[in-house]
Parts: C-alpha cells; structure tokens; sequence
C-alpha cells in the first residue's frame, strides 16, 4: 500500500512537472526566447498565502539558515525540473524489484 501511494505522488508531480513545462515552453515560443519561472514565482502565482505559511512555519520549527540555505535554492530552480526530480524520488522509493527465478541446473 505505501509502494502505491509514493507512485501515485510520483505521477501526480510528474504531471505538475509536464504541465509547468508547457506552460515555460508557450512562453518561450510567445517570447523567441528560453523561459524557465522558479518555483518561487509560480508558488506566489498560484498561492502567495501558502507560500508565506511555508516560510514562517521553516523559519520558526527548524531554522532561518534552512530556508535561506536550501529551500531559497530549491525555490530559485526552475518549477519543472523540481518536480521531475521530485517525481524520480517518489517513483523510486516505490519502485519493486521483480525477483528473477533461476531454473535449477541438473
């Protein structure tokens, strides 16, 4: 049961990667030039309150160098590749390995 739901997590991101990836390619095409948007710009796009919660939560349970170390990185890369990558983790933490079965040699 946990394997299915990392893989369903897994499609689910992979299918907010393609779509963010089409939205950064009709940009691109609209703009004769190479777009890419951070994940931080389309987050305040959809959602600026969750981001802002985001931010306050981290910087108050862990600590403000994680959220301008890492999660600003994170933030600054663009939306897509972050949930491809996110996507492969998932897919990889539920992925199962088919056993093979070796015929007895006589």
């Amino acid at each position: 049961m946990l394997r299915f739901i990392f893989r369903l997590a897994a499609m689910v991101a992979l299918s907010i990667s393609v779509i963010m990836a089409v939205i950064d390619t009709t940009r691109s095409v609209a703009a004769s030039a190479p777009v890419m948007t951070p994940l931080n710009a389309s987050w305040l796009a959809v959602s600026p309150d969750t981001r802002a919660a985001f931010e306050t939560y981290v910087r108050a349970k862990a600590s403000p160098l994680v959220w301008d170390g890492i999660i600003a990185w994170v933030l600054g890369q663009p939306g897509f590749a972050v949930f491809a990558v996110l996507a492969f983790l998932l897919y990889a933490l539920g992925y199962r390995r088919r056993r093979h079965e070796f015929a007895p040699t006589t």
